[in-house]
């Protein structure tokens, strides 16, 4: 369909048992480890995960800040997950947004823009 759109991360063994090499389009290749086997230098699948929850929370604020005129200046969104191993799903994930540049009551407009989405 037209107003479909597709995006693909190919996933391939990096040599290291545990760790994988994640690429799409141009972007630099992403190494991303087994929760179980963390190194300190990559992010768990888990991580990830979480990553992309609060990085599509702050860039869809900050693009609808953009579009709306709110003088958002900067912001950051702290998300935390809790697994019960062995089971591989979060038990509870929390998020705090936190945002310069507006008031209190143009932040929560900003945040409930998200929550809605």
């Amino acid at each position: 369909m037209a107003d479909e759109k597709v995006e693909i991360v190919k996933s391939v063994s990096s040599g290291v048992i545990g760790r994988a090499r994640s690429t799409t389009r141009h972007a630099a290749p992403l190494l991303l480890d087994s929760s179980g086997r963390p190194q300190l230098d990559a992010f768990t699948n888990s991580e990830a995960f979480l990553a992309g929850v609060s990085s599509c929370g702050v860039t869809l604020i900050e693009m609808y800040a953009q579009e709306t005129g709110v003088p958002l200046q900067r912001m950051t969104a702290t998300i935390e997950g809790v697994r019960r191993p062995p089971e591989p799903k979060f038990s509870r994930v929390t998020m705090r947004f936190e945002l310069a540049g507006v008031s209190q009551a143009q932040a929560e407009e900003l945040v409930e823009t998200y929550r809605r989405r």
